[in-house]
């Protein structure tokens, strides 16, 4: 039987093709997914990996055999995909691995509407019937098969972002956009056409082999070409999409990142002016400037765990309007409060071109602290270790502690977090402070208990 602790993560299905799942094993997950939703109806897509197109197939495959219906939007981004679960009220299936190496592939799942499927909200249930059926045979087929139909959403994606954030006003700006021979070759495309964008594209040809560098724009060293780039041609931004691009990076004009934590701050100021005292949802690794700005612009900031479903089920519960996490996934109710990195992309667009100043200048004001960025320890025990930290500043009075998500410490003048990993033994640690010092000092003192 498959080992499917190996391949069934927080909230998708991601493993080595051949050697962790296949074709089979994807046809009974199109069961399984189909009993599961209890839908009559679903609709999926993939990426540009070799090994998508059959695995996509071979799920629509096993969820027809159980009666149901399946759209096949085929290549598409994730939130392509997530786009026509919204627009066509239907549970859907993304195959794709993201910023994962290229042996990879997986499955991102959602109910109709976007909803998220993770652990608590289907994905365990999902498990569980491959386990039996890999054991016992494939479930008893329909007496009447499900239908497998083609249909193109691109145009229709594309149309309704531009229908969120008015682009044909703006100034003209120079975009360098590396979409890492992942999905943003093939939507940005369609998104930007006729606006005043002259677009500089790198490794848009589709190539789930990732020949150039893998598209994973969290690492900086995936960012080196693109910044380069932009300085080379005198841009006014760089955009760098992730692999099946659903996460957007921002370059300023000197070729230096933005941290996705100003990002959060600047499309929350610009979604509270439409959606006056909203509240916006922001995960505990993100900056104390996101929170700052949004009750600066009359909103309510709320705090969250790591984690896409956490994230989604949040945005579902308070109602948010908006949402930011310090990997650059941005989510939004617009958007069946799913994660879009174009519609983040194309609000710092409307906000750099509205008005006259450079993006370094404009993120300033978003961009009050120092950060480490995260850096990860491999550890033997990492119960152990959080536990040794955890001990060193319980008694402190200068310090409050929380375990929302980890443990998160916080001062008045810095904060720094130390989360486990759920797939991998490492500590990860987050600080942050007023100034750069602090935040070295702190960082040090941290890593030499976790590293004992």
């Amino acid at each position: 039987m498959a080992d499917l602790s190996q391949i069934v993560k927080a909230y998708d299905v991601r493993g080595v093709v051949p050697d962790q799942w296949d074709e089979p094993l994807a046809e009974l997950f199109g069961a399984a997914f189909a009993r599961v939703t209890g839908a009559d109806a679903i609709v999926t897509g993939y990426d540009m990996r070799p090994s998508s197109p059959g695995l996509s197939r071979a799920f629509a495959r096993g969820a027809a055999a159980l009666g149901v219906d399946v759209t096949e939007i085929g290549l598409c981004s994730t939130d392509e995909l997530y786009f026509a679960s919204g627009a066509l009220g239907l549970p859907g299936a993304m195959f794709t691995a993201s910023h994962n190496p290229a042996q990879y592939n997986g499955i991102k799942m959602c109910r109709a509407g976007a909803a998220p499927v993770g652990q608590d909200t289907g994905l365990s249930d999902i498990r569980a019937l491959v386990e039996r059926w890999t054991e016992t045979g494939a479930p008893e087929p329909a007496a009447t098969p499900g239908t497998i139909a083609e249909r193109d959403v691109l145009g229709d994606y594309a149309k309704h972002l531009r229908g969120l954030v008015d682009l044909s006003g703006i100034r003209p700006l120079k975009v360098v956009v590396d979409a890492g021979n992942g999905m943003g070759g093939h939507t940005v495309p369609t998104v930007f056409d006729g606006l005043p964008i002259e677009l500089d594209a790198m490794y848009f040809e589709l190539d789930g082999t990732f020949p150039n560098h893998e598209a994973n724009p969290l690492d900086p060293k995936n960012l080196i070409d693109l910044q380069a780039r932009v300085r080379e041609v005198g841009a006014d931004l760089g955009l760098a999409f992730d692999g099946d691009a659903d996460r957007c990076f921002v370059i300023d004009e000197n070729g230096d990142p933005v941290s996705p934590s100003a990002i959060t701050a600047l499309v929350a100021a610009r979604e509270l002016a439409k959606h006056p005292g909203g509240t916006v949802i922001h995960n505990l690794i993100t900056s104390w400037s996101v929170p700052e700005v949004v009750a600066e612009h009359g909103g309510k900031a709320v705090r969250t765990r790591v984690g896409h479903s956490f994230i989604k089920e949040e945005m579902a519960r308070t109602g948010a309007i908006f949402g930011g996490e310090h990997s650059a996934h941005y989510y939004f109710r617009d958007f069946w409060n799913a994660d879009t990195g174009m519609l983040a992309a194309m609000h710092v667009l409307a906000a750099l071109g509205g008005q006259d100043e450079p993006l370094s200048r404009l993120v300033a004001q978003y961009d009050r602290y120092a950060a480490s960025g995260e850096i990860n320890s491999t550890v033997d025990d990492q119960a152990g270790r959080a536990a040794a930290v955890k001990a060193a500043y319980a008694d402190r009075d200068d310090v409050r502690l929380d375990e929302l998500d980890g443990l998160t410490v916080t001062a008045a003048d810095w904060w720094f977090n130390l989360r486990a990993s759920n797939t991998e033994p490492l500590l990860r640690l987050n600080v942050e402070a007023r100034d750069p010092e602090t935040v070295a000092r702190l960082r040090d003192e941290v890593l030499a208990l976790v590293r004992a």
